[in-house]
Order: structure tokens, then C-alpha cells, then sequence
């Protein structure tokens, strides 16, 4: 007993000691900048960064020490997009532009029925490509869509191909899309009916707008395909089409503090919403923990972030974030 005493005593000693100590307490930003490669244009600069960097770090610890209590169901992390605010964040990476006027496509309502599968996921199957990286350019929306594509084309051919993200940011303006600055995945599946796309292998990814459309016509593929939308708000209708269609193309409200820095567990945030539609990303499944139920949902931010690139978001939570506010797919 005295000597595990002593070693709580020593314990708490260093504990105190670390907290009061500004070399360890640097050791975090330098460990940050090394991890990510950061560096800054000026000494003014880097102090901006590090203090918004600590900010962010103290609300992480705080958010976490309400899950320990039980009062969330979701554990948070720093990551690269540490030195930055929620606002500069929102607008480096989020760039869903929900359109001003009606689609003119077709509304798909599924058959919903009460014995659908208790869990699903189409990554084990085959159907869903590695976890990319859009970097700082706000095409979520094309990853989204590329992602639904790659999806329905493994599903026709058992082939899985990674098809170019680059294609829809460079070409597909006339759409009404934005390349870096924003877009919606119904004007990419439109593009693609007319146009076809490309493979990643034949036009790589870049994370920037390139000014100009260098799609090579006689290597598209899918042209003349066709995409409906499912019912809004409606989890049900999402979770038959996830079941019995395959990956879907949703989108969400993600510009907030939370999914910034989201680790772990089940994310439900009440400050979510539903209407605020500002990132675009891919149901590749749902299933259940115990009584809370959750949609599998892979982003387009690289493995670092989140569960090696995935986020498993509240499901039969009144729409959360808007998981099922415009859910759309392809049709070969």
C-alpha cells in the first residue's frame, strides 16, 4: 500500500509538473507542425496559428471529458485542420452549393419495408474505393459523386474502378458547378449523362481549379447514364436504397466545431442543420450499437481524419445533420 502510494504521489507530481511547464506544453505545437508539415509565412503568422491551434486543443479536451462522463457519444481528436477556425475551415474545405431551383430529374421512392437487413456495408464487398483526400479545394461534391459512380459501376461489371474527381472540377461548370469553390452532385451526374468521365488513372487529381477542361472524350466512360433523387428527410428511404441500391451520395452539415475534429463513436450533435447542406460525402452502410443505430459514412478528407477516413453519424435521429435531407444515386 505505501508503495503504491508513493507512485500516485509521483504520479501527480509530474502531472502538475507537465501542466506548469511551457517546454512540454511547446512540445505539442512543434509535434503538430512536424506531424502535418506546416509551416508559416511569418513570425506573426505562426504565433495566429499556434494560439488558435491551443484553443482548439483545450475545447477538444473539454468535449472529451463530457464523453468520459457519458454525456456524448463521440470522442474528438486534433488533426491537420488544427490551426485552423471553424470559419477558415468551413471555407477551405466544404463547398456544397444546394441549387435555387427544382432538379429535373426523377423522385425514386422505394418500396420501404419493415425486414431490411440489420446492418449493411459495401466496403467488405468490394464496392467502395480507398479513402481519398480532396485537400483544400471544396469539391466534396465531386468525391461524393464519384464515390455513388464507383459504386453502381462495381455493382454492374464487379469491376472497381477509382474515376476522376479532377474531370468534374475542371469540366463540368457549364452544370453549374464551381470546381474548388463549391458544387452539387445532381449537376455532376448531369455532366456525366452528357459527357462521360474519366478515369483517375487518366486524369489525376490535383485539388485546384485548372481553367480549363482537359477531359480526354475518347477515354469517358458512363456516359448516357441517368440519377434520381429519394424522398427528403426520409432515413427509411435511405436506409432501403443503402440496403438494396448500394453507396449513396448525401449531404450533410459538417461545418461545425465537432466534425472538424470528430474521432470517434457515434455522431450526433444537436447544433446540427438538417437544412444547412455544406459538404457532400457517401453513405457506404448503417448498423447498430446497442439501441443507437448509425450510417457508415465515408468523407473525402484522407485516412488521418475521423476512423481512418470514415465517420459513423446518428441514424433515426430525426435527420441529424441532414443525412437524408438530398439523398441522390447514378443509374448505369
Amino acid at each position: 500500500m505505501v508503495f503504491k502510494s508513493v507512485l500516485l504521489c509521483i504520479a501527480a507530481v509530474l502531472i502538475t509538473a507537465t501542466a506548469a511547464n511551457p517546454l512540454i506544453k511547446e512540445d505539442r505545437w512543434l509535434e503538430f507542425k512536424n506531424k502535418h508539415g506546416k509551416s508559416y509565412g511569418s513570425d506573426e503568422e505562426e504565433l495566429s496559428r499556434k494560439q488558435i491551434f491551443y484553443e482548439n486543443l483545450k475545447k477538444i479536451q473539454n468535449h472529451n471529458r463530457l464523453h468520459e462522463s457519458g454525456e456524448t457519444t463521440f470522442t474528438l481528436k486534433m488533426n491537420k485542420f488544427g490551426d485552423l477556425t471553424t470559419e477558415e475551415f468551413k471555407k477551405l474545405v466544404l463547398g456544397t452549393k444546394i441549387p435555387l431551383r427544382n432538379e429535373l430529374n426523377m423522385i425514386h421512392h422505394l418500396p420501404v419495408v419493415d425486414n431490411l437487413p440489420a446492418s449493411v456495408d459495401w466496403r467488405p464487398k468490394g464496392a467502395v474505393t480507398a479513402v481519398k483526400d480532396q485537400a483544400a479545394c471544396g469539391s466534396c461534391w465531386a468525391f461524393s459523386t464519384t464515390g455513388a459512380l464507383e459504386g453502381q459501376l462495381f455493382l454492374y461489371n464487379k469491376s472497381l474502378v477509382s474515376l476522376s474527381e479532377q474531370d468534374l472540377v475542371d469540366c463540368s461548370l457549364e452544370e453549374g458547378n464551381l470546381g474548388c469553390s463549391g458544387g452539387w452532385p445532381q449537376w455532376a451526374f448531369q455532366y456525366i449523362s452528357k459527357h462521360g468521365i474519366n478515369t483517375e488513372n487518366d486524369y489525376p487529381y490535383e485539388a485546384k481549379d485548372y481553367g480549363k477542361c482537359r477531359a480526354k472524350a475518347p477515354k469517358a466512360i458512363l456516359s448516357g447514364i441517368s440519377f434520381v433523387n429519394l424522398p427528403e428527410k426520409d432515413e427509411k428511404a435511405l436506409a432501403s436504397a443503402v440496403a438494396n441500391i448500394g453507396p449513396i451520395s448525401i449531404c450533410i452539415d459538417a461545418g461545425i466545431f465537432s466534425f472538424q475534429f470528430y474521432s470517434s463513436g457515434i455522431y450526433y450533435e444537436a447544433s446540427c442543420n438538417p437544412n444547412n447542406l455544406d459538404h457532400a460525402v457517401l453513405a457506404v452502410g448503417y448498423g447498430s450499437d446497442g439501441d443507437r443505430n448509425y450510417w457508415i459514412v465515408k468523407n473525402s478528407w484522407g485516412v488521418s481524419w475521423g476512423q481512418k477516413g470514415y465517420i459513423l453519424m446518428a441514424k433515426d435521429k430525426n435527420n441529424n445533420c441532414g443525412v437524408a435531407s438530398k439523398p441522390s444515386y447514378p443509374i448505369i
